[in-house]
């Protein structure tokens, strides 16, 4: 089973998934992601904070995890 996230995934629990996938907060300036609202923050929470679409975002970390299975 692939793989997935949503709005609602803590972002610590993105990293777990694959550690690479920390590209795609760092390009829209979530350089935080070692901080203690990265263990406690969606990716919901941590766009709506970064001004950012947390859709757009969630499509392309699910393309990226369903091509490096």
């Amino acid at each position: 089973m692939a793989k997935q996230v949503t709005k609602d995934t803590i972002i610590v629990d993105v990293l777990k998934l694959n550690p690479d996938t920390a590209q795609f907060f760092f390009e829209i300036g979530m350089h935080c992601l070692g901080c203690p609202s990265a263990s406690g923050e969606s990716i919901a929470q941590a766009c709506a904070v970064h001004g950012e679409d947390a859709d757009a975002l969630v499509e392309r970390i699910n393309a990226f995890l369903a091509d490096n299975e």
